[in-house]
Parts: C-alpha cells; sequence; structure tokens
C-alpha cells in the first residue's frame, strides 16, 4: 500500500472515531480537530454557527493551521484523535 492512501485510510478511521464518540469534548480539542479536518479535506466553506463567537474561534483555529499541508494536517488529526481518544479521562 502507497504512503498516501496508508495515510488517507489512517484520517479516514480517525474521522470515523471522533465522529463516533458519544462524550463531548473539550472545546480547544473541537477547534483543533475542526480546523485539521477542514485544512485534511480542503473544505474551506465559511462556518456556519448561529453564534457569531463560534464562528469566530473557527475562523481563529483555520489561521492557526493555514500554512501547513495537507497530509500535514491529517498526520495532525490522527495523532490528536488518538492522544484524545486514548488518554482522556
Amino acid at each position: 500500500m502507497k504512503k498516501k492512501d496508508a495515510l488517507d485510510k489512517e484520517f479516514k478511521t480517525a474521522v470515523e472515531s471522533i465522529s463516533n464518540h458519544k462524550e463531548p469534548f473539550p472545546a480547544d480539542t473541537l477547534l483543533k480537530l475542526y480546523a485539521f479536518y477542514k485544512k485534511a479535506t480542503n473544505d474551506y466553506s465559511r462556518p456556519n454557527s448561529s453564534k457569531a463567537i463560534i464562528n469566530a474561534f473557527k475562523t481563529n483555529a483555520l489561521f492557526q493551521v493555514e500554512d501547513i499541508t495537507q497530509d500535514e494536517a491529517k498526520k495532525r488529526y490522527i495523532e490528536l484523535a488518538k492522544e484524545y481518544l486514548i488518554y482522556r479521562k
């Protein structure tokens, strides 16, 4: 399996694990996951919360990842998902 295919598969698995998680996430973790996901998927649509403050936090999170590559965003998403899901308590 190619390196890129393995990364994509691992990213998809991490996204599914986070999506299936039922407990609430800490806000900072959620914002990082949001930003890494958006960058990893090249989804540059505007945040669409009904609350302006939430949109501002999401936009700020996106600015913080603007200089990383799509693959780096996938790797960071995977690492954060593993760290959170394994070590949360």
